[in-house]
């Protein structure tokens, strides 16, 4: 497999306009969490409140993600991404206009979780594109849309010094604007989309054991890049004292890796297999988690999440080089399903971060926990491995995982 394959195959406008779906949706998904730091002066939040704050928008991602991808499986990935932009309209203009109160921003953060599912109909676009051997690539170049991350952190902080954090609510709405019209022009419905079947009939994958391992192992790899996605700038402020502004700068610095690397651990998976690339990474985040929670100096943990975020990005390219291979028929209901195991994983690891701080009166409690969660995740796919090897067949050959 060439990368000069990609440009030989599929649709290229519309694998950028996944991109470029997923990319402003994510950035719009974590805004809360850039902005915690300015949430907690507005409203005097906890710890554990703002752990919770910031994660709505991932849990409510997930149930929406379900949902979309039902939509994406019915009516195709187009369509379902055009009212998905729609909709996260909403919130960003509640948000600027009001946004007043706690139970303001609860309901805010809830319906933020749209843009967060923009992630059941972006990779199905991508993956119905191409082919089998290429799918490891173009679900990571899609998937890199996780980059969003870096727009909010870097500039969320920096615009909320001079607009306020309700106004940069409101300055979000230009980019989905330019996307959605770039969306509408660009964006091919596949050739190969599914007639549609009885509602009843998509969630039939609930019954496959696959579908739950790769919801355990997703919740991991995103879950914990976009749990700490979101809770990091509040970190690096009450653990080392910088600035928002110095926090969302740190905080950009370590998703970068996680974002530009994912595309990377789909190409590796495609070369020696999800399964294989794997069982490094899960190691990796284990002891980078563990180097986290001695809370060494800043620029040394900088350095850990670094390398951390790094091994989760290429952690979720990896699982979606497998799960295309498994479920091609069912990818936009099981990339719905799969997605929204890793939107509670990332619902989780904040609050946890946020209540072992409260409860311990350390972040060690929390990203040692974290190591460990990763050490059994690595353990099921030894387990589950060998299994997979024997069953899974794509065309009559051995899919290689």
């Amino acid at each position: 497999m060439k990368l000069s394959d990609l440009k030989k195959s599929g649709h290229a406008p519309s694998l950028l306009s996944s991109f470029l779906y997923f990319d402003v949706s994510f950035m719009i998904w974590v805004l809360l969490g850039a902005l915690g730091v300015y949430l907690t002066a507005d409203f005097g939040l906890t710890p554990a409140q703002i752990g919770l704050i910031v994660a709505i928008p991932i849990l409510a991602g997930s149930v929406f993600r379900i949902i979309l991808g039902v939509l994406t499986d019915r009516f195709g990935p187009k369509k379902t991404g055009i009212g998905g932009m729609i909709v996260t309209m909403i919130p960003l203009v509640w948000g600027w206009q009001f946004g007043h109160t706690i139970v303001e921003l609860y309901a805010i953060g809830i319906l933020l979780g749209v843009a967060g599912a923009s992630f059941s109909a972006s990779l199905p676009m991508a993956s119905r594109w191409y082919p089998p051997h290429l799918q490891g690539l173009a679900m990571g170049i899609a998937g890199a849309g996780n980059s969003g991350t870096l727009f909010a952190t870097l500039f969320g902080p920096r615009l909320a010094e001079s607009f306020g954090w309700n106004g940069v609510m409101g300055l979000a709405l230009i980019p989905l604007a330019l996307v959605l019209l770039s969306y509408i022009l660009m964006a091919k419905e596949p050739p190969n989309q599914p007639k549609p079947k009885p509602v009843k009939n998509y969630f039939l994958v609930f019954k496959e054991r696959d579908t739950w391992y790769f919801c355990f192992l997703y919740s991991v790899t995103f879950g914990g890049f976009v749990g700490l996605a979101s809770f990091l700038s509040y970190f690096f402020v009450t653990q080392y004292n910088v600035s928002g502004v110095r926090a969302g700068d740190f905080v950009t610095f370590v998703v970068a890796a996680g974002s530009f690397l994912r595309p990377v651990g789909g190409f590796i998976a495609d070369k020696i297999g999800g399964v294989r690339l794997l069982q490094f990474l899960f190691i990796g985040v284990a002891i980078c988690m563990f180097g986290v929670s001695l809370l060494p100096p800043i620029a040394v943990v900088t350095v850990i999440l670094f390398i951390g975020m790094g091994c989760l990005g290429m952690g979720n390219g990896a699982i979606f080089q497998l799960v295309p291979q498994r479920f091609q028929k069912e990818i936009g209901m099981v990339t719905g399903i799969v997605g929204a195991a890793g939107g509670i994983g990332g619902f989780f690891l904040p609050n946890i971060l946020g209540t072992l701080k409260q409860i311990t009166g350390t972040y060690a409690s929390g990203f040692i926990t974290f190591s460990m969660v990763a050490l059994v995740a690595l353990g099921m796919l030894f387990i589950v491995q060998a299994g997979w090897r024997k069953q899974w067949k794509l065309s009559g050959k051995s899919v290689r995982i």
